[in-house]
Order: C-alpha cells, then sequence, then structure tokens
C-alpha cells in the first residue's frame, strides 16, 4: 500500500514541488520515496512495503525505460499474470505485483484492467506516445482525486498533496458542501475542493495532448437468478473462502485482522488463518465488543489485542480525523477505525476487514423496508400517493403515519442511501445561501437508471435497487472512504476479501430472497458463516459500530464545545447560527434526537477549520 503524486507540464523546481506533494501523505508511505522527472510530467511516490520488499520500488520501469508506473494497492492475481506473460515473451526483473501492470499494458494496452483482480489505483505514463493512463479499482477501494492546476492536470491518491503545488488554487465547493448536509458524505464526483474530481470506480482515463478522456471499464449490477439455496450456499462459501486465501497470501509480511461483534468481521478473523485480531470499544458499557472479540479469539486460538477509546480521546482525535479523509465524513464510527487501525499497526503491516459484505449479500436492516409496506405498496400508485399526502399533512405523530408516507413514494424518492441527514427543505432552513439546484433523488437517479438498464426492461425489485445503490455511493463514499483514509493515517494496509470481483459475480447473481426477507437479512452469508462461527454470532443482529454521541452531546461540555463552533465566524458564513443553534438546544433538552445533524455540521466545521483556517 502506498501513495502517489503527479503533475503534468514543464514547471520550475517540479522536484522540490513533487516531494512536498508527496511529504504530506508520508503517512501512506513511511519506508521510502520515489520521483520521475520527465520532460513533461513529474510523478512522486511514497511506499508502504508490502509485497517485493527488496526489489519493488517505485517508480517502476519497464525492460526500455518507455514506460514508467506509480501504484497504490494490490493485484492478487498478479502471480497468475506473471505466468502468462512469461509465457508471451516478457521478462521480469522484481518481484513485485508493480512490474505486472507495465508488462499487462506492453501486452494490451489500456483494456489492462479486464484483467486484474484487487484493489488498486495507478498512474501509468507512456513515455514516447506522451500518454498518461490512469484507472482505479471496481469498487473504489483505493482512491484517486485529479484536477487542473492552469492548464496542467494534477492528481494522486489525497487531495491534501494537491496543496503544496504553487499554482493550486484552494476554494471551497458550496454545491458538495450542501448535499453533504443530506447525505453525510461526498456525494458529488467534484469533492469539496471546487475544480478536483474523483475518478469514480470502476473507471480509468487517458491524458495526452489531445486533452482528458474518462471512460467506463466495469459496472456493479445485480442480475438475480433463479438458484436454489443450498447451490447459493456452496458457491459463496467456496468464493469467499478463496479470496481470504489469497488477501493473506499476497503478502511478504506478517496479516492480521479486524475483529468486531458482527459476523463479517468474525467470518474473515475465523477463516485467514493468522495469529492477530485487533478491537476496539468506548468507554461505555453498551457500547464496547471487546469481551465478545477476545472470546471469539480465544475460541480460535488467535491472540486479539484491544483498545478501550476514551470519551476525551474520541473528541480530541477527531480535527486528525477530518484533516485524513480530505472531505469531511459524519460517520461517527471513523473514530473507530482510527484506533483499531492504529493498534493494529503496532503489530502488523497488513490487516484484512469486513467491509461490503452488507451492500454484497444484503445485510443492511433497512432492506427489509419494502417487504414491511408490501401490503401497502401493492396498492396502486395514485392512492399511494394519496394516503402520503394526508398523512404528511397531520401535524402530530401517530402510529402508522410514517409508515404511508413511506408508501406513498417509490423507492427512487424515498431511499437516497443509508444516511438521510437533512432533506432539502431542512438543509434550505439552515443555509445562509442555499445555491442547489436539484433534489438528492437527481443524484441517485443515475444509479437507479443502471438498475433498470440492467433488468433489460423488467422491473427490478426495490431490495436490489437499494443495494445497487449502496454499493454506487454509500459503500465508497462512506465505507471504504473512512476504511482507506483511516488506515492509511497509521501506514496499515486493509484487505477487504468481499469486496472481490469473483465475491461479486456470485454475489450478484443471488435471488433476492436469499439475501433478505422479512425474518432476517443475509441469508446466504449466515448459512455460509454456520460452518466456521457459532449460531448466535451468524444470526447476529447487524448494528454497525455504535458510538454515543446522542449522550454526549447533551452533556454540558460537549454542548458548550460545538455550541462554541455553531455560533462561531466560520458558521455564520454559510449556515444561519440561530437556526443551528436551536437544533443544539433542542437536543440538549431532550425534546428530539438532532444528534445526526448536529453531528454533520460540527464535522464539515471541524473539516473547514482545519483546511481553510490552518497551515497544512
Amino acid at each position: 500500500m502506498c501513495g502517489f503524486v503527479g503533475f503534468t507540464g514543464r514547471v520550475k523546481n517540479a522536484k522540490r514541488i513533487v516531494l512536498s506533494m508527496a511529504n504530506l501523505i508520508a503517512h501512506r508511505g513511511p519506508d521510502s520515496e520515489g520521483v520521475y522527472l520527465g520532460d513533461d510530467i513529474t510523478l512522486g511516490f511514497r511506499r508502504l512495503s508490502i509485497i517485493g520488499l527488496d526489489d519493488g520500488a517505485q517508480p517502476m520501469y519497464n525492460e526500455d525505460n518507455s514506460l514508467v508506473v506509480v501504484f497504490n494497492g494490490e493485484i492478487y492475481n498478479y502471480r497468475e499474470l506473471k505466468d502468462e506473460l512469461v509465457a508471451s515473451g516478457h521478462s521480469f526483473h522484481t518481484h513485485s505485483d508493480t512490474e505486472t501492470l507495465l508488462h499487462l499494458y506492453e501486452e494490451y494496452g489500456v483494456d489492462m484492467v479486464d484483467k486484474l483482480r484487487g484493489m488498486f489505483a495507478f498512474a501509468l505514463y507512456d513515455i514516447k506516445e506522451r500518454r498518461l493512463f490512469c484507472a482505479r479499482d471496481f469498487f473504489g477501494i483505493k482512491p484517486l482525486y485529479y484536477g487542473y492546476v492552469g492548464k496542467n492536470l494534477i492528481f494522486g491518491s489525497e487531495i491534501k498533496a494537491f496543496l503544496a503545488h504553487p499554482d493550486f488554487k484552494k476554494e471551497l465547493n458550496t454545491e458538495a458542501m450542501e448535499n453533504y448536509l443530506t447525505f453525510q458524505y461526498s456525494a458529488l464526483t467534484e469533492t469539496f475542493f471546487k475544480g478536483v474530481y474523483k475518478l469514480p470506480p470502476g473507471h480509468c482515463f487517458i491524458y495526452s495532448d489531445e486533452g482528458l478522456t474518462v471512460r467506463k471499464y466495469f459496472e456493479a449490477v445485480f442480475r438475480p437468478q433463479a438458484i436454489g439455496f443450498r447451490d447459493a450456499v456452496n458457491m459463496l462459501s467456496s468464493v469467499i473462502n478463496e479470496s481470504v486465501e489469497r488477501h493473506k497470501i499476497v503478502a511478504d509480511v506478517e496479516v492480521g485482522s479486524f475483529l468486531s461483534s458482527g459476523v463479517d468481521s468474525s467470518y474473515v478473523a475465523s477463516s485467514f488463518g493468522g495469529g492477530k485480531t485487533f478491537t476496539v470499544g468506548f468507554d461505555y458499557d453498551n457500547y464496547n465488543e471487546i469481551s465478545y472479540a477476545k472470546e471469539l479469539s480465544d475460541s480460535l486460538g488467535i491472540t486479539n489485542y484491544d483498545k478501550t477509546i476514551t470519551t476525551e480521546e474520541y473528541w480530541d482525535v477527531l480535527p486528525d480525523i477530518q484533516y485524513h479523509m480530505d472531505e469531511p465524513l459524519a460517520d461517527p464510527s471513523a473514530v473507530a477505525l482510527y484506533f483499531v487501525s492504529q493498534t493494529a499497526s503496532k503489530y502488523v503491516k497488513v490487516a484484512l476487514s469486513g467491509e461490503g459484505a452488507d451492500e454484497f449479500f444484503g445485510g443492511y436492516n433497512i432492506y427489509r423496508e419494502p417487504l414491511d409496506i408490501r401490503p401497502l405498496t401493492n396498492l396502486p400508485m395514485p392512492l399511494r400517493r394519496l394516503m402520503g399526502k394526508i398523512a404528511s399533512v397531520i401535524p402530530f405523530n401517530v402510529k402508522g403515519k410514517n409508515l404511508l408516507i413511506r408508501a406513498g413514494q417509490s423507492i427512487e424518492e424515498r431511499f437516497i442511501g443509508n444516511a438521510k441527514i437533512f432533506s432539502k427543505r431542512e438543509r434550505d432552513e439552515i443555509l445562509r445561501h442555499p445555491r442547489v439546484r436539484y433534489e438528492p433523488k437527481d443524484i441517485t437517479g443515475r444509479i437507479y437508471d443502471i438498475c433498470n438498464k440492467a433488468a433489460n426492461g423488467r422491473e427490478q425489485d426495490d431490495i436490489t435497487k437499494m443495494q445497487t445503490l449502496d454499493v454506487h455511493m454509500w459503500m465508497v463514499g462512506d465505507i471504504l472512504l473512512k476504511a482507506d483514509k483511516m488506515s492509511m493515517a497509521h501506514s496499515l494496509e486493509v484487505r477487504v476479501p468481499y469486496l472481490d470481483k469473483e465475491v461479486f459475480k456470485v454475489a450478484s447473481v443471488l435471488p433476492t430472497h436469499l439475501r433478505c426477507t422479512k425474518q432476517g437479512t443475509k441469508l446466504t452469508f449466515r448459512e455460509v458463516a454456520r460452518q466456521k462461527l457459532p449460531k448466535s454470532v451468524a444470526e447476529k443482529k447487524k448494528l454497525g459500530f455504535p458510538v454515543p454521541i446522542r449522550i454526549w452531546l447533551r452533556e454540558d461540555k460537549y454542548y458548550e464545545l460545538v455550541k462554541r463552533y455553531f455560533a462561531g465566524k466560520s458558521a455564520g458564513k454559510y449556515f444561519k447560527t440561530n437556526k443551528l443553534l436551536k437544533l443544539l438546544d433542542e437536543h440538549k433538552r431532550g425534546k428530539c434526537d438532532n444528534s445526526r445533524k448536529i453531528w454533520t455540521v460540527y464535522m464539515f466545521l471541524i473539516w473547514y477549520e482545519r483546511f481553510f483556517e490552518r497551515d497544512i
């Protein structure tokens, strides 16, 4: 795992600039650094040595020095690819998976990405053709950002590196900020930094004298098929175990595993065959999973290392969390990932984790919602809409009101992902100058269009639509963002064996009723888990990582802390501070639970202070 930066054009003091940029992401690769100085491109690299410890330095070149590459990630099928390429006449000079990229490009050109199995972001420059080829992995495990500085392209693993380029102009993208208030993460392709973009998962781009061309090479879509339960279990068990084995073997260093109380991480921990697991909990009795993790680890003969996060530690680290994120993220569990990565980094360089299982296998409890309201959604839509409108104008809460409102909307109208913090109306009320011209569903609409195309003219079921949306948006913008940034903050490589394209091939064809029913979630996967885990663990209800922010925000100490931010100068630039203070006061008095709304605004203000009011 590593980090890279680069820019095109002839720039004075290019080496000094690229080293300054790379130093800002030295946490991604503390083991070594490297630079390529070309006539019209400059590349910088920071390395965390995992494979080819002695000969895997980057930037790396092909035999005749006509190609150069910088690469962040792991290619899990590089040994098979190497054998194929050697048989085709290619000569290898290192033991690193990075060299495979160079020879694949020589053999297949930009279609090389179709051959890869792994997590990756890379920049490969064809010196003779003066052509830059960059790609991001299938599901967005590894980040890749790009933009322009004047007429030249800038790109890299983290946005903060761009700040060291003398021609980079730092400007807040208010459209990203406003939509963040609804989604709790950066939901647009253009980031919080105006003119800086995220390359979407499964995409690549070519940059040459003719300009920039972005294209999609992979799309994650579900196409459920008629498969029996036992066949589905056997297929899924086989492909997951094979993926875990690949994720464990492809390393020249020791591999550990994260472990919470959930079935996803528990199955990985029971399968990976390593000797160390890592767990964190909070100093609140109901928010601690350490005892469970130790019990499971003991039963597996694995040593568990734990960390109890104190309330003070949690609040003190928030500015560092938002700094490492690059863009604000309001997911409270990011802090847990920060500390579990910190703990693991003391013992290993690589840790396995369970991200992706809920999105692939149907694990979120909200996926059962279409089944809960099916008696109503079976009614004609005009009648449902009428009932929903009547319910929405009832001035007080009565049992069934929310049910009728949701049933009066299509899934495309009511579901924008696992988090919905502020509605458009609510965010317009708190913003000083609301400018957004579209509803949140306008952002999600392109993903729902993908569902419709995948269904080949048939109506895709609502659960499948919800999963597809989460794979493309929630998983990338929240789950994988925090996994990458929090682990890399501690120079730790996190591998996610569920997020493998071979695993997805199986997950994508599972019938909906073998993913989620009214009785439970992740049905097929839980049956797979029963092969290795106690029944109580395999059937454990999805909890996420519970964080007591609702309680903390009613304590005087933290109420006053947040209040200072809400009444401050930065808040006044973008928000109606009286509205923010009302949210905070109503929560403090117990009138309502505004904790997620408060947290979302607070995380933005902390992020803004770090990037726009302080020197980086």
